[in-house]
């Protein structure tokens, strides 16, 4: 496990943003874990968030110009990802987001910030059902630009509507590939380390062993 995927779990656990229970999943799933990156809520923690993002998708090798954001977690997720970015690899990339609703008053339009072009990486913390990315596909395609690739937090590693998972499903459809910060595997690998983790590891397990990919 590298030390960014390390410091992002240790974040998540530390935050909340990542528990241990029993959670109804939108699709229905009773999941004995749950990943809200909202909880991420404090300069110093999107710091890290930021820069875990950044490595991720430095050492994936995929070539990108500028970031997008899909409203609204994205929004700050991007952002943190362009910071750390800008301060760490010494790379000042573009960052554009999207309005939920068209604003139809002054500059107008569904998009703020930079001009959507060139090979856009897209910024989220998870793929559900993928619903959101898929919109974020077609926008950034309508706008001229090329989808670079996706880049996420956390990939559950669970399947979707068929055999595969989720992000599997997205690259299958459209030849994009999804980054992730930290998989399920490493979140095992994580729980086989640390004591206070352990009674949850058997579930993790369990769960992977009936809906993994």
């Amino acid at each position: 496990m590298h030390t960014y995927q390390r410091e992002f779990l240790d974040l998540a656990l530390r935050k909340n943003a990542l528990r241990f229970g029993e959670f109804t999943l939108k699709s229905g799933r009773l999941s004995p874990y749950f990943f809200n990156a909202g909880l991420i809520d404090s300069g110093a923690a999107l710091a890290t968030l930021g820069s875990a993002y950044a490595q991720a998708a430095t050492d994936s090798g995929v070539g990108f110009d500028m970031l997008f954001g899909p409203a609204y977690k994205g929004i700050a997720l991007a952002t943190a990802a362009a910071i750390a970015f800008a301060q760490t690899h010494q790379r000042d990339l573009p960052v554009a987001f999207n309005r939920k609703e068209a604003k139809d008053h002054g500059e107008g339009g569904v998009l703020i910030g930079a001009s959507l072009q060139g090979r856009v990486l897209i910024v989220d913390d998870v793929i559900s059902a993928g619903t959101a990315i898929r919109e974020s596909l077609a926008l950034i395609r309508a706008h001229g630009a090329t989808p670079a690739g996706v880049l996420i937090a956390l990939d559950r590693q669970e399947r979707g509507r068929g055999a595969h998972s989720a992000a599997q499903e997205i690259t299958a459809e459209f030849g994009t590939p999804v980054i992730a910060i930290a998989r399920l595997d490493e979140l095992l690998a994580l729980a086989a380390e640390r004591p206070e983790l352990a009674l949850h590891r058997a579930r993790l397990e369990a769960y992977r062993s009936t809906y993994g990919c």
